[in-house]
């Protein structure tokens, strides 16, 4: 009987405005070999009482240390781990840098690292939203369609979510700054169809952000559909990742 392949922590990278918690339902539906853990940044879900950066380098190296430390944790439990990244839209160059942090921190690189629905660094088009009001911004939000309809029939939560947005608004505009971002494993960029902010020739751009082999995937769906379709993005996952 051949041993059973080793797990592996998928660390989840949430987009503009969320937090690690729009993951939860992805823990259900893994299946035994694949860990899910959501990532917060510092000041932000459950790592609310931490202090909070607006710098893009300082956020990735804060992100960085709290992963490595949590994967050399659960090495002392499973010392076969190996461990993979997964970004969707402004959290995918966040998973990508801090996955590059974390394999220098830990002296192992992610076996691979799973990117969605992101414009590559290069790509990043001018972002005009401190010209928004709070109501614009919020609107444009609802537009968008990944957020729930009963957070954002809450006052006090809506303000919420357009705080966190202006946020992290401010750390994408330095995204073209790491333009030059280069890693050793292979990607799986995932692109979907009627995405009205990233077309799948442009998210096939990130595979020049690595030197190993890049696969490319189309799903239905807009701007959110990983998300949306959590079981058709784990399945995907579970074909690149070691047997």
């Amino acid at each position: 009987m051949s041993a059973a392949p080793p797990p592996v922590r998928l660390y989840c990278f949430p987009h503009a405005g969320a937090t690690s918690a729009v993951y939860r339902p992805w823990k259900n539906l893994a299946g035994p070999s694949l860990e899910i853990v959501g990532v917060d940044q510092p000041g932000r879900g459950t790592r609310m009482r931490e202090q909070r950066t607006d710098d893009y380098r300082a956020l990735v190296t804060a992100m960085a240390e709290h992963v490595a430390d949590d994967l050399r944790r659960a090495r002392e439990r499973e010392p076969r781990l190996l461990y993979a990244t997964f970004g969707h839209s402004f959290g995918a160059m966040l998973s990508l840098a801090v996955g590059a942090e974390v394999a220098r921190a830990v002296g192992r690189t992610p076996v691979r690292a799973i990117l969605s629905a992101a414009l590559p660094p290069g790509l990043q088009p001018p972002d005009g939203t401190d010209a928004l009001t709070d109501e614009e911004l919020l609107a444009k939000i609802v537009a968008d369609g990944g957020t729930p309809p009963e957070l954002l029939s809450n006052s006090a939560m809506s303000q919420y979510l357009v705080r966190l947005m202006r946020e992290d608004y401010v750390i994408r505009r330095q995204y073209p700054r790491h333009a030059d971002l280069r890693v050793g494993h292979p990607l799986t960029l995932i692109a979907a169809r009627e995405d009205a902010y990233v077309t799948p020739d442009q998210m096939a751009r990130w595979a020049g952000h690595s030197s190993a082999r890049s696969r490319c995937v189309e799903i239905a769906g807009g701007h959110f559909a990983a998300l949306q379709e959590p079981k058709d993005i784990i399945a995907i996952v579970g074909e690149d990742l070691p047997e």
